[in-house]
């Protein structure tokens, strides 16, 4: 297959776009279930395995971005430069923290110490030395899984090891991605991201959907998954609101 730089692989951004529409979609049920308007029962059954499925997808497919943003500066001669991954995983984790003291000030009872945006922007700067490791990133990723699982059966009386997975037994937080279990997915997501885009091209037979009205939207979405993150929730709280639902003064 021809291969070009400049040309963005249309099924892993609309997979992505798809990943952020359920996202919102779980964030709106939860968001219904935290204000007391319509119990859904999302810490076990259909809904729990949703936000699980909904996550996996989208951290294996930046393991995925990943290896096709490594490959490509490689192909480019700019080389994998660790400069650059720290940048944007600095940047990432300073939204986290952000994040962090929005949710200490309105929700300080469960306020997001290691939610998903400061896990991506640490594993970003951590997977620069597996973009190359092929098989061992598959070793290494169903060991990190494995072991993320074993330690979720435990508690623990410390918590400067929460990011690690060790999870005290006071946390109470509405988001918690530790890096065990879940960088075990983004280590996965570069393994297959360099088999099934070896050097930039795509190694199996697809047809060219990128046209397609639905397609284009959902990779728009996915192009845009951040900036969807950071806005998802205060729309739908202020739309909530506005429906006479949510009562905003309850935060202060």
């Amino acid at each position: 297959m021809e291969r070009s730089l400049n040309v963005r692989f249309w099924e892993v951004d609309s997979l992505r776009g798809l990943a952020i529409i359920m996202m919102v979609t779980y964030h709106f049920i939860f968001d219904l279930t935290f204000f007391g308007i319509f119990p859904f029962d999302i810490y076990s059954g259909f809904w729990w395995f949703f936000a699980r499925i909904t996550a996996l997808t989208f951290i294996f497919l930046m393991g995925v971005s990943l290896t096709l943003s490594s490959t490509r500066a490689q192909i480019s001669g700019e080389g994998i430069l660790f400069k650059k991954y720290f940048k944007r995983g600095l940047k990432v984790f300073s939204l986290g923290l952000l994040i962090t003291v929005v949710t200490w000030i309105f929700i300080p009872q469960e306020f997001i110490i290691f939610g998903v945006l400061h896990f991506i922007g640490i594993s970003i700067i951590i997977a620069y030395p597996f973009l190359k490791r092929k098989f061992l990133n598959l070793f290494l990723g169903m060991s990190f899984i494995i072991g993320g699982i074993y330690l979720g059966n435990f508690t623990f009386d410390f918590s400067w090891l929460v990011w690690l997975g060790f999870i005290p037994n006071t946390l109470q937080t509405v988001d918690y991605f530790p890096l065990l279990p879940w960088f075990g997915i983004v280590l996965i997501g570069l393994f297959f991201g360099g088999i099934l885009y070896k050097n930039y091209k795509r190694q199996f037979r697809l047809p060219d959907l990128s046209k397609n009205y639905f397609i284009k939207t959902f990779s728009f979405l996915g192009r845009n998954s951040l900036i969807i993150y950071l806005i998802h929730q205060p729309i739908l709280i202020i739309a909530l609101y506005l429906l006479g639902v949510v009562n905003i003064n309850s935060f202060f």
